[in-house]
């Protein structure tokens, strides 16, 4: 990676992206740490370009002339807040609705019909987003739901959706939603479980009350020392993120899942990611990366 001479004499530093603010290696590492501390992800200095060209518009809204002092701010305490801003800005939020479609299928096929049989005797069912992003993870698990039980808000089925970003747990709270980001919806579940809430070129649809209820969203941090949740899950969607981490913080996510989940429960992940770690032992493939926690004594 090219360097580039800033300033001259003793005071001369090194950016390692072309660009108005200097970004040295001493930046990037700071950056890098505080990311990994606080969210788990693990940054190298490959990854340079996107941290410079995600975290420069918040320079120029700061006023501020360089990532040295971008780095003072969001390490002290004064700076929090803006720390909060750098991890949103850092956390890729790449999600749509029916993303890696196989996976709802077999929800759909395999998993959910005893579970809502048993709904409708007054079992309890419940089912975690992980990593949620802005709601269409779960909305679209609802979805399958209601696709099934039409009338499954007036049954004990919940969808916890979990974010380490306040942003997008606000965004799928207000389930606002554009009419191409819903493209992927079958036209009879968008007219049936959405509404309209602006027309014309930017037309916008709302989730339906039915579908909201259906989805609780919580702000978590996956890497956090302990979890909330007291309760089993039938199934833990979590995809697309552990890849982010370390080795052994994935071993680590893996086996925390376990507990998690009921027995024979289910565990859908990314199509570049694989259970590892102790917890590979725990599990069985049971489709495209899909797994169902092995059933004590097999």
């Amino acid at each position: 990676m090219s360097e580039l001479d800033h300033g001259t004499g003793p005071a001369r530093r090194r950016s390692i992206v072309a660009g108005e603010f200097v970004l040295t290696s001493d930046d990037m590492r700071q950056i890098a740490a505080m990311l990994h501390a606080d969210a788990g992800i693990y940054l190298t200095e490959a990854k340079a370009t996107l941290v410079y060209s995600r975290l420069s518009k918040r320079l120029r809204s700061l006023g501020l002339e360089s990532f040295r002092d971008y780095c003072s701010l969001v390490a002290s305490r004064e700076g929090l807040d803006e720390r909060q801003k750098m991890l949103a800005a850092l956390t890729t939020n790449v999600t749509n609705f029916y993303r890696e479609p196989h996976h709802f299928e077999h929800l759909a096929r395999t998993v959910l019909p005893p579970l809502l049989d048993a709904a409708r005797r007054g079992a309890r069912v419940r089912l975690w987003s992980a990593a949620c992003s802005n709601g269409a993870e779960p909305y679209t698990l609802a979805l399958t739901i209601l696709s099934l039980l039409p009338e499954a808000a007036g049954y004990d089925i919940k969808i916890l959706a979990t974010d380490i970003d306040a942003n997008m747990i606000a965004a799928g709270n207000q389930g606002v939603y554009s009419d191409a980001a819903l493209r992927p919806v079958p036209a009879e579940l968008r007219r049936r479980w959405f509404v309209p809430v602006r027309s014309g070129a930017g037309k916008e649809w709302g989730v339906a009350d039915e579908l909201r209820q259906l989805v609780a969203f919580r702000e978590l941090n996956l890497i956090a020392p302990s979890w909330p949740m007291k309760g089993r899950f039938q199934a833990i969607f979590c995809r697309n993120v552990v890849i982010y981490f370390e080795e052994a913080t994935q071993a680590k996510i893996w086996s925390r899942f376990v507990p998690l989940l009921t027995e024979g429960g289910h565990l859908y992940i990314g199509h570049s990611e694989r259970v590892s770690g102790p917890a590979a032992a725990d599990f069985q493939p049971a489709g495209i990366t899909t797994y169902k926690l092995r059933e004590a004594g097999r």
